[in-house]
């Protein structure tokens, strides 16, 4: 299993802190069950951290038709919207929540050119709610392709989250399928497309990153 670079300082810690309790727990004056509860959670707690940084290797063929899912989740949100931040007109968000157990690493849905990116403080409300597009911690990306169709990606801090990581740069080229974040913990992933899109998920549908389709674009009228 691959681990991602985010995870290398947590798993660290993670580990001297299970160094030290695991022996100071064995020094207790405590029943030989407690001593085996206490370091088996130890043990658990350690390999989810581990395993939360997973980094899977998904190869990916681009395919400029297709919008690919950024994030592993589940869809909890399809619906015309008004994206004020950067395009100022009517959208279709198509929202990837992703649990503690989902893989973290974001991944950019279409190839072209990154022309916009903002990172925005903000609250940590659960990352299903209706307002967290807007009032949590955020990190938008926006991806213009040659044709000039331009998608937008919005990273969200959850209940969870503390931190946002945002690889991509204003002027950058990129790939459908190359990595453009990571967020740690409970989060969720916006992302906004023209109005003529042909969504491919549903509300509830678990999806892949890098592997599900969420729509087909149509070229004749994107931007």
């Amino acid at each position: 299993m691959r681990i991602h670079k985010e995870g290398y300082l947590i798993i660290l810690i993670a580990f001297i802190v299970l160094g030290i309790l695991s022996p100071l727990a064995g020094s207790l004056n405590m029943p030989v069950w407690m001593h085996l509860t206490i370091w088996s959670a130890l043990l658990l707690t350690f390999a989810w951290v581990v395993r939360f940084f997973r980094s899977p290797r998904r190869r990916v063929v681009p395919d400029d038709g297709l919008v690919l899912s950024p994030a592993d989740g589940r869809i909890v949100v399809i619906e015309e919207v008004i994206e004020t931040e950067y395009f100022g007109d009517r959208r279709i968000q198509v929202s990837v929540f992703m649990s503690p157990n989902n893989v973290h690493v974001n991944w950019s849905p279409v190839s072209g050119t990154v022309s916009y990116t903002k990172y925005h403080a903000g609250h940590y409300l659960v990352a299903w709610h209706p307002k967290s597009s807007t009032h949590n911690e955020r990190s938008s990306i926006v991806v213009e392709r040659e044709d000039g169709i331009a998608v937008l990606v919005r990273q969200i801090a959850g209940a969870l989250a503390r931190r946002i990581v945002t690889y991509a740069r204003p002027g950058n080229s990129i790939r459908q399928g190359d990595e453009i974040g990571f967020i740690k913990f409970g989060s969720r992933v916006d992302v906004f497309l023209p109005l003529n899109s042909d969504i491919k998920v549903k509300l509830n549908e678990k999806v892949k990153g890098n592997v599900t389709t969420l729509a087909v674009l149509n070229p004749s009228n994107g931007i």
